[in-house]
């Protein structure tokens, strides 16, 4: 069982994560929403395609862009689609 914690809130936990790149994706139905917030940010990897970034907020705390999803990527990645991965403190095992 893999778990995403930030600022002592589970954002996420699943069995089912996929590691790409040294990082966890976490399956859509795995992750609690209600703690992310969609930001402006996009970043375009090679291989994977276009992320979208998401503030990460907890009790009115703000991780600015801790998450990030690929809505649409490329064949290569089809297996993370709308899988959230987590950075900037977040705590993931």
């Amino acid at each position: 069982m893999s778990i995403a914690k930030w600022n002592g809130v589970v954002l996420a936990d699943s069995d089912r994560t996929i590691t790409i790149e040294g990082n966890l994706y976490f399956p859509p139905d795995s992750v609690k929403k209600e703690y992310l917030r969609e930001t402006n940010t996009h970043s375009t990897c090679p291989w994977k395609g276009v992320a979208t970034y998401y503030d990460v907020i907890v009790e009115g705390k703000i991780n600015k862009e801790a998450a990030w999803l690929y809505p649409e990527p490329k064949p290569a990645a089809k297996e993370i689609t709308n899988y959230v991965a987590f950075w900037k403190g977040v705590e993931v095992n």
